[in-house]
Parts: C-alpha cells; structure tokens; sequence
C-alpha cells in the first residue's frame, strides 16, 4: 500500500535502508522475496484462485473490522455494558478477527517473506492482548461476563472452535510452555505455507530456458512465443547483438507487451513506469484490489485515458514505447514484445534452469532489454540499462 501512496517518500527515507540491509546479509535475504506472483499473471487455476481469496480476505477483514468497531464503540458510548450482539454474539473478538483475515489478505496481495513474518507475530500478540482483556472483563463484569465467556468461541463460533481446542489441550500440556510452543508452531505453519506456496509458484512457471538463457513470460498467453523468443535472443547474443549478455552468466528474461505496466520493478525502462512517482494513488489502489488480473494488462496509458475522457486506444497508440502510432493498429493485437533481462549472480559453476534461476540464494540485477516481433523473432531495438530498478536499490519483486 506504501509504495503506492502518498507516503511513498516515508517508504523511502524510512524502510527501504532495512529492507536493503535485510537483503544484502545471506541470512536474511529470503525475508524481501516473494512467495506468490505479483507482477506476473498466475499461470494456474490455483494461484488465480489465491489471489482472488486475497482480495476476498482484504475486503471482508476490512469491512468486518469497520461493523465490529462501530458496535463496540457505540455500546462504549451509550453505556450498553458488555458487547454481546451482532458479530459479539458469536465470537468474543471478532475485531482481532477481522485485522487476521484483513492482514492475510494484504499478505496475499503484497506476498512478501517479511509480511508473513510480521503478520505471524501479530496474530500471536492478539492472542495475548484477547486473553488479557478477557481477564480484565471478569474483574470488572464478574459473573455476566464469565456466562458470555461460556457461550461464545474466542476467535471462532464455539461450535467450531471448541473441537480445535480440545485438540490442542489433548497434545499440548495445560501449563505454562503451552503459551511458547502454541505461538511458535503458529509463526513456523505461516511461514511454511509461505515456503510451499513459492515452490507451487516456481514449479507453475512457464519457463523455457536454452544454454544461459531463460524465458518466462508475464502473461500466460505470450508463452507461445517462448520458443521463437529464446532462439531469437541466443542467436543475437552469438552474433555480438546483444553486448550486455555474457557467455559465462545465467539470464532470466521476462517477456512483455511493450507497455506493461509494472516493468519498473523489473528494470529502469523509462519514466512512463515510476508508478510510486504518479499521482494515482486511489485509483491503483482500488484497481489492484478488486480488479486482480487487469491491473496487470491495463497500461499506464489506459489511466491517461480515463482521466482525459479520451479513446482507451489511441492513448495507447499515442504512448507507444516503440512510437508506432497508426490509426489502423489494433494495440490488443500487437506482436512486439519487450523483453527485460536481469543477470543472475553469483555465477554458477554449470548453467541454471527452471526454478533454480529464482533461488532464494541468488542475486538478479538488470542489464538491459530489447524489444522484437515475438511472432518472427526479429529484434527491433537494444537498450542496456542501470543496475537498479525504477525503485533504485529497493528490493523488488522477482516473479
């Protein structure tokens, strides 16, 4: 939400050097990666399904919070005493509720390692913040509020919750490591799934890979020019064409319409891709929650477009990275693509392929990009570009 907000420049002077310093030591380094796609368009069913519950799961926790806070604050002001109905009737903290659900939706959406991290440590401090307010309640309410205590479920409605529960107390002993091993078997169960669902995410990619070069594409459509792509760019490279990529370094090329996007995270291509510089926030906001796959096919043009009241397609024809502006293009159509390299470092002994290239363990830094027609392997233009990102030296996504 930060990197497209307003306080963007907080971001910058404020985390982005913790985030640097987390990245640059071995044994933090995984916590900046990211576990599900961000910036490429889920290949599977299952991943498009994550990312939908995603927004499902920031909405509803959203909302949930919003009912529950108004219930509770209301009872506060006009002296109801206990909160025992609506969503109080069922659970005793459906406000702790809904921020969990609210932060594994924002976890989902923007699915860093140091996400999951956080938000696993915060479930564990809701869970002792509850306990000591419902001590606090039955000092203060006494018998009233220990008959709510039995008639409702903590997180969960009782009728769900209380089998887990005597799960739990049958395996865990009932003293006092129970609140270590509890709270630590939580934060190992978020961040194991956050480790399954990277390897689902990496082992879905439809990536084709030939001597030190490997293509994955950003939508899911485009992988049936992978082959044609690959063969193009390692011809050009024997041929000297493509001077930033070396015969003794692995490569990973992400291949693109032209104007995607979100190239800016991936390589600095231009200033038309600084999405944290433009002026859109709410409007970015809104479209990467609920619109969970287009935000990835609109172009920055589309939101011109929009703003101006004019021709979705001819801002896009006006804005044309490749400056080919005709009336008679039909820009859904197009078979140029852009392809962004990043060099995978630290060298390996014998090429890398498939997932390998994505390893937590490795280092990518962009080296240039070319745009060609996908459909015939012809190279239109070369550019080789800094060693940093539109977001400088900020850890960015990497699939």
């Amino acid at each position: 939400m930060i990197m497209i907000s307003p306080f963007a420049f907080f971001f910058y002077s404020v985390f982005a050097p913790f985030f640097n310093f987390l990245g640059q030591h071995a044994a933090t380094q995984w916590t900046t990666r990211f576990f599900l796609p961000h910036m490429i368009l889920p290949p599977t069913l299952f991943l498009k399904t994550v990312r939908i519950l995603g927004s499902v799961f920031f909405v509803a926790g959203f909302l949930a919070f919003l009912v529950g806070a108004v219930q509770v604050y209301l009872g506060k002001i006009l002296h109801c005493g206990v909160a025992a109905k609506g969503l109080y009737k069922y659970i005793r903290h459906p406000q702790y509720l809904a921020l969990g659900v609210w932060g594994m939706g924002m976890a989902i959406l923007w699915p860093r390692f140091i996400v999951l991290a956080t938000l696993s440590m915060m479930l564990v401090l809701y869970y002792f913040l509850a306990k000591d307010e419902e001590r606090r309640m039955l000092k203060e309410y006494g018998v009233s509020y220990e008959k709510y205590l039995e008639s409702t479920g903590m997180f969960l409605p009782r009728v769900v919750e209380a089998p887990f529960s005597s799960l739990i107390n049958r395996i865990i002993p009932a003293n006092s490591l129970k609140f270590v091993v509890i709270p630590g078997l939580l934060v190992v169960t978020v961040l194991g799934t956050g480790f399954l669902l990277r390897e689902i995410t990496l082992r879905s990619l439809p990536l084709k890979s030939k001597q030190n070069v490997a293509i994955v594409p950003i939508l899911p459509e485009d992988s049936r020019w992978e082959g044609e792509v690959v063969n193009s760019i390692v011809a050009g490279a024997a041929a000297g064409k493509l001077p930033f990529l070396k015969s003794d370094k692995d490569y990973l090329g992400y291949l693109m319409p032209v104007d995607y996007v979100m190239q800016g995270m991936i390589a600095d291509t231009g200033g038309h891709f600084h999405l944290h510089k433009q002026h859109h926030t709410v409007a970015l906001i809104v479209d990467w929650v609920l619109h969970p796959f287009e935000h990835l096919r609109r172009p920055p043009a589309a939101m011109m477009a929009k703003e101006h009241n004019v021709d979705p397609q001819m801002a896009r024809r006006h804005h044309c990275p490749l400056e080919i502006n005709r009336a008679e293009m039909a820009c859904d159509a197009c078979t140029f693509r852009r392809v962004i390299f990043v060099e995978i470092e630290p060298g390996p002994v014998k090429h890398l392929a498939g997932p390998g290239l994505l390893s937590l363990k490795k280092n990518r830094t962009p080296v240039g990009f070319i745009d060609l027609d996908a459909s015939l392997g012809e190279i239109a233009a070369v550019n080789k570009v800094e060693a940093k990102t539109a977001w400088k030296d900020v850890p960015t996504p990497e699939i």
